[in-house]
């Protein structure tokens, strides 16, 4: 058997461009049988490329630790192919990994490429899986990223157990004490991840209907005007012309006028009326009700200069 260059698959890795050998992942089935003719390395195989990629940066050595676990990557992201992602990506990720975990490999650690490279494979796969998934993560701490994966595989594990009457999409009480209790973790903590695995992404703004008018989304119930910036700047603005604006623009006026607005505008009683009335303040000030108006509309807009001022 030979490969695409002509060269035997024992020959594979010590070709002049050993890369050439592998397709792109644009024609994954190519790809996938070319990776599985590449030849494992030996133990000392493998410690001599690892050793000058070492000692030596011996790019060229990286490569073939690289091609010739491949495959690896492949078995690797099979599992993974349950998230509705593109098994392409899914490889390329794994690839990642496994570029990453031969360029901290220690060939003097006493471990094979293989056993070391699995951690780095999984933790990009599981990375990209996070971040594709959904639109929203569904977890972002370590925790949460262990129970995420933990969760889903022993959701498919009752699943397919043959004990179950039914396959329901929702856990049972039973079945999440069961969870909790195996992965160590609060019956909370598995409630949640499994409300969240189950949800589904919802498009905050509303969206154009058949007819091009806008549609009724969540923004429109979820959105709190009270904390909107200019609402909340403006609110405070009122808040201050109440208090300390109004308490300046007072200050402005002299007694009389002062207390004739104070009687008029800013006095309540226990009955919940206002304070004096014009002819109450005409009697006490010995002059005509009209007096005091004319007095209150001067004084008024005297203050609304003062508050304009202080704004």
């Amino acid at each position: 058997m030979t490969t695409a260059t002509g060269a035997s698959p024992a020959a594979a890795l010590t070709v002049a461009n050993p890369w050439a050998v592998v397709p792109s992942l644009g024609n994954l089935d190519a790809y996938i049988s070319a990776v599985n003719r590449l030849p494992m390395l030996t133990l000392e195989e493998e410690q001599t490329f690892a050793r000058k990629l070492k000692d030596e940066n011996d790019l060229e050595a990286a490569g073939k630790l690289v091609l010739s676990h491949l495959r690896l990557v492949v078995s690797v992201s099979r599992k993974y192919l349950g998230y509705g992602l593109p098994h392409g990506d899914l490889i390329q990720e794994g690839n990642i990994g496994l570029m990453k975990a031969v360029k901290r490999f220690d060939p003097d650690q006493g471990v094979r490429l293989v056993s070391y490279a699995l951690h780095w494979i999984r933790a990009e796969i599981h990375e990209y899986i996070l971040k594709n998934w959904r639109m929203v993560k569904v977890a972002t701490t370590k925790a949460q990223r262990k129970l995420f994966f933990n969760l889903r595989s022993m959701k498919q594990g009752f699943k397919d157990d043959a004990d179950v009457e039914t396959h329901r999409e929702t856990l049972t009480d039973a079945q999440i004490d069961v969870m909790a209790k195996e992965l160590n973790v609060k019956r909370e903590e598995v409630i949640e991840m499994e409300t969240r695995m189950s949800g589904g992404d919802v498009m905050l703004d509303p969206s154009p209907n058949d007819d091009g008018e806008e549609g009724f989304g969540p923004i429109a119930y979820l959105a709190d005007a009270s904390h909107e910036p200019t609402a909340m700047m403006e609110s405070r603005q009122r808040d201050a012309l109440a208090t300390d604006g109004i308490a300046t623009a007072l200050d402005s006026l002299d007694a009389r006028s002062r207390r004739i607005v104070e009687e008029r505008w800013l006095k309540v009683n226990d009955n919940g009326s206002g304070g004096l009335t014009l002819h109450d303040l005409a009697a006490e000030y010995g002059v005509s009700a009209e007096r005091i108006r004319q007095i209150e509309v001067a004084a008024m807009k005297k203050m609304k200069k003062a508050l304009a001022a202080y704004a």
